[in-house]
């Protein structure tokens, strides 16, 4: 891919965070005793929550499908990239689904544990490739600490209070590195 190519992709990348930005807000707003703070954004459509459909469908699965096409894009110039694009985009296909059972707990039913499964993939792979990113640039060997120790607070009982507030620091840096590196090969 080439710089134009890399600007498409990390506009792609900009719209889609704000799309699930806006989606987690308003979802959030809908959804009786949610707090950003302690639920999940898996919560929004967990199963039996009133929103389910519409979260999976049309917050979760076209976040995926567009981190998807971000990978595909990115392959050739960037792995790494691709890879970290990949992992968010299994993240949020997972999502779709398995859908996490109510109140997204580390044990569960069978869509449960391969919700968690796509969650590890996301914040593992997330990490691993953001490791690799820094093997040239070192800012992505400080995001894919962060990343590392977000992924280990999710699963972490104590720390059911702030789970919702740990992972939305994930995303923003997982969704903020991928930018920053398409941004950074487009010139």
């Amino acid at each position: 891919m080439k710089g134009s190519g890399f600007v498409f992709a990390v506009t792609l990348v900009f719209v889609i965070a704000t799309w699930l930005t806006c989606g987690i807000v308003a979802f959030g707003r809908r959804k009786p005793g949610y707090s950003h703070v302690r639920h999940t954004i898996s919560e929004l459509g967990e199963r039996g929550a009133s929103d389910a459909r519409i979260v999976a469908f049309g917050l979760f699965l076209p976040v995926g499908i567009g981190l998807a096409a971000v990978a595909i894009l990115s392959f050739d110039r960037s792995p790494e990239m691709a890879a970290l694009a990949a992992a968010l985009a299994a993240g949020y296909l997972g999502s779709v689904a398995f859908p996490c059972d109510v109140g997204s707990p580390m044990q569960g039913s069978f869509s449960q544990g391969m919700h968690n499964l796509a969650g590890g993939i996301q914040y593992v792979g997330g990490a691993l490739a953001l490791a690799r990113m820094g093997e040239t640039v070192p800012m992505f060997t400080t995001a894919a600490a962060v990343v590392g120790i977000v992924a280990v607070i999710l699963t972490v009982p104590n720390a059911a209070r702030i789970r919702g507030a740990a992972q939305r620091v994930g995303e923003a840096v997982l969704f903020g590195s991928l930018a920053a590196a398409l941004w950074r090969n487009a010139s």
